[in-house]
């Protein structure tokens, strides 16, 4: 069986990276799993602390049975901020884990992230961490600025840490508003973060594109998202496709986009009263967006 190693290491070979897509409960999930299914693709399926304290137990039931559903999906953590939550998602049956130390001093950071690598290494599991902050506010997550990651610290951090893979800090953030002017990426920061770590497998937090078609749709029903503007495509395209960017994150769009089709349906049939058909336009439109970030963005079939 093929684990998650396996897949980062083809993406760096074959260039091209894994799509991370996080949800929170059951018809985000189907709607993911249901796009990797129709494309033959493997996937990510990303829990954040608060998603797995929302869904409890029923996360690792539920991330099962879509593992039964289509090969190459694995459960991760999101930005755990504590080695007990990483030891919790790891005894649940998690495949991989994110420490998230971005906020302590490097050397504290080190100390975690070693921490939880030496727990979850014992037990087969891969963990990512994190040097550089990324701004934005998403879940429990609320920076105010970037703090680029220093490609020296990169260097010292990996060899300390002993991490599978790294979240960087370029220029990408959380939520659904990631830029007031330019939209642009340091590609000269992942350069040398490269030239320093070689082939190692790094990862872009915040890579929502903010589809303006879905922002329109809930504005027209009733909401109120004004200047929310995403990482633009072709920058992702780069970061997949030309560099080792193993993993992107994504978790605003798929939000948005349920909130769309949810906002559209129950303001067109204001007697509506069934969940499932409301809910299952969301899962629809989840199932589209994750399709063609993979087609678009992510990689092609013969990559893999």
């Amino acid at each position: 069986m093929k684990d998650l190693k396996y897949y980062y290491d083809k993406a760096i070979k074959n260039h091209f990276a894994l799509g991370a897509f996080n949800f929170c409960g059951l018809e985000t999930l189907q709607g993911i799993v249901n796009a990797c299914k129709n494309l033959n693709s493997p996937a990510i399926i990303a829990v954040s602390e608060s998603a797995l304290n929302y869904m409890g137990n029923y996360t690792i039931a539920l991330a099962n049975i879509a593992k039964q559903e289509t090969d190459g999906l694995f459960l991760h953590l999101d930005h755990g901020k504590s080695f007990d939550i990483c030891k919790k998602a790891i005894e649940l049956g998690f495949d991989s884990v994110m420490i998230d130390g971005s906020d302590l001093s490097i050397e504290e950071n080190i100390e975690l992230t070693k921490q939880v690598c030496d727990y979850a290494h014992s037990r087969g599991i891969l963990v990512e961490g994190e040097l550089g902050q990324i701004k934005g506010i998403e879940d429990d997550i609320s920076k105010q600025k970037d703090i680029y990651t220093n490609p020296d610290a990169a260097l010292y951090f990996v060899d300390k840490a002993k991490v599978d893979s790294l979240a960087i800090s370029i220029g990408t953030s959380h939520g659904a508003y990631k830029f007031s002017g330019e939209q642009t990426l340091r590609f000269d920061i992942l350069d040398n973060i490269e030239k320093r770590l070689g082939t190692f497998p790094l990862v872009l937090h915040g890579a929502s594109t903010i589809n303006k078609n879905c922002i329109d749709i809930i504005n027209n029903n009733g909401g109120n998202i004004v200047n929310a503007n995403g990482v633009p495509e072709n920058l992702l395209q780069i970061a997949a496709r030309e560099h080792n960017i193993v993993k992107i994150n994504t978790d605003s769009d798929l939000r948005i986009g349920i909130t769309a089709m949810v906002r559209k349906i129950l303001a067109e049939s204001k007697d509506l009263i069934d969940p499932r058909k409301y809910l299952g336009s969301g899962r629809e439109k989840v199932q589209n967006i994750v399709e063609e970030k993979i087609k678009n963005i992510l990689y092609s079939a013969n990559q893999l």
